[in-house]
């Protein structure tokens, strides 16, 4: 029996937000996405810029989404929008809004190399401190870890595709992270003791979840080979205090709504009993 007591659960762990990416239903409008965000119980929504913000008001569209659920962060652009720029610019109009609505947080997809992507490659280097992109921001930015593709020969067609690249430019560069636990899968499925040294560094703000497995990736949870229970418990374990962004493929969920939302639900409530 041990003699110690533990602090109650709200003392230990920080009560940690469950959000969902907007990518989850991203053939929906993004209206619905967000009811549907709020019906799940989600904190809040990691908005994606898509080709909806290339002709109407960007500040409009954000002013209507916040009066149904919270955005928890703004995902910039990952293919070019004609009227947004390069991944620089695109950027810091992203920074710009999050800094207007309030929004915690700006993640971005690093620079291709394959094809290479040079212009947005160059201002990626001359940055000195990602947190001072615009004056007056509060705004947390963070760079995401990209996946391997390729069914016969598997490779990475971004820059900084070592956690350890990452981990460096991010220190030298203040820059944070999203953590994508499906993107680090696709080519190191025990990806444990790699989340650790990540984690350890005090660098992970977010965190993209879902499955990866057999060639796929952003399945269900418990579909397929990541270890995604231990992860959660590393979480709970090491206090980790960013956001859990659940990001699947909008085909792992059912067609019908009723049953979008019901499977939705059980993932938000599995999350939210095994981290908080």
């Amino acid at each position: 029996m041990h003699s110690h007591t533990s602090p109650p659960p709200s003392e230990k762990n920080p009560p940690r937000k469950i959000v969902l990416s907007a990518g989850t239903l991203y053939t929906m409008e993004l209206s619905e996405i967000f009811e549907i965000s709020v019906e799940c119980g989600f904190d809040g929504v990691e908005l994606i810029i898509n080709t909806v913000f290339e002709n109407r008001s960007p500040h409009k569209i954000i002013e209507n989404l916040l009066k149904i659920n919270k955005i928890a962060s703004i995902h910039a652009p990952f293919f070019k929008l004609h009227k947004w720029g390069h991944g620089g610019v695109s950027l810091m109009k992203c920074v710009e809004l999050a800094r207007d609505f309030t929004i915690p947080l700006v993640n971005f997809h690093p620079p291709f190399w394959l094809p290479p992507d040079l212009i947005f490659w160059r201002w990626f280097r001359k940055v000195k401190d990602y947190q001072k992109l615009i004056d007056n921001s509060q705004v947390i930015v963070t760079i995401e870890n990209m996946p391997y593709v390729g069914n016969h020969i598997r490779f990475n067609p971004n820059i900084l595709k070592k956690s350890e690249d990452m981990l460096d430019f991010m220190k030298k560069h203040n820059l944070f992270m999203t953590f994508d636990t499906t993107h680090i899968g696709s080519h190191n499925p025990n990806f444990l003791g790699e989340f650790q040294h990540l984690l350890d560094s005090g660098r992970v703000k977010n965190i993209h979840f879902s499955d990866y497995g057999h060639m796929r990736e952003h399945l269900f949870p418990g579909r397929g080979i990541l270890p995604l229970t231990r992860f959660l418990y590393m979480l709970k374990e090491q206090n980790y205090e960013g956001a859990l962004t659940l990001e699947l493929s909008p085909v792992e969920l059912p067609q019908r709504r009723d049953l979008i939302v019901a499977s939705l639900t059980e993932i938000q409530e599995y999350l939210r009993e095994e981290l908080c």
